[in-house]
């Protein structure tokens, strides 16, 4: 018995190190938009705006996506399929948020469940933006730009998208309904104008005014 496991251990190595790595890992290479702002951005807002010290850059701290759902109080199955979509779009599954107060012109009550949202730090913000800029925007049908008007005067931008199905992962066939959703992107700019420029320089494509 020793001398079959004996001979079955490098096997189970070799099978070890054949087994592709999943992307996010810390061997892999750093996401592409995350090199991109490093090596380029990053000295291209520096000498836009002058910053004395590299801290002061803006960057991205997270990315926030949320769906609401009221119709989740009475159909389970809705807040499922939003959960599966999300979780699907971001790899990151969301938490419920739950409603704080009765409202009985809605009848809705406290503690209820109204929508899901998920926060995107790290490899996985990094990914979703990538994604988001360059394959689920261009994919919307007569897009001519994202709203640039969407900033909240403290260098944080926010968009809707109307479909989940722009993006990839997301089987038209499969879902149970068009569920539009929310992007929150935070910034540790200090103006509108300099998280403008960050996202611009990103790939956001903002309409022209």
């Amino acid at each position: 018995m020793s001398k079959q496991k004996t001979q079955q251990r490098p096997q189970q190595a070799a099978r070890k190190e054949d087994k592709p790595k999943e992307p996010g890992t810390r061997s892999d290479a750093p996401p592409r938009m995350l090199t991109m702002y490093r090596d380029t951005v990053m000295p291209q807002l520096t000498k836009e705006f002058d910053y004395a010290n590299v801290m002061r850059v803006p960057r991205v701290a997270k990315v926030v996506v949320n769906i609401g759902i009221g119709e989740a109080k009475d159909n389970d199955k809705a807040l499922d399929a939003a959960v599966g979509d999300v979780t699907t779009i971001t790899g990151q599954k969301p938490a419920l948020i739950k409603a704080r107060k009765s409202v009985a012109n809605f009848k809705l009550r406290a503690g209820q469940t109204i929508g899901i949202k998920t926060t995107l730090r790290g490899r996985r913000m990094w990914y979703f933006l990538d994604k988001l800029v360059n394959v689920a925007l261009p994919r919307i049908r007569d897009f001519r730009g994202v709203n640039p008007d969407g900033f909240d005067g403290r260098g944080n931008y926010s968009l809707g998208l109307r479909e989940q199905v722009v993006f990839p992962e997301i089987d038209y066939d499969k879902i149970d309904k068009l569920r539009g959703l929310e992007v929150s992107i935070v910034t540790t700019a200090r103006s509108d104008d300099e998280a403008r420029s960050l996202l611009t320089r990103l790939g956001m494509p903002f309409r022209k005014r």
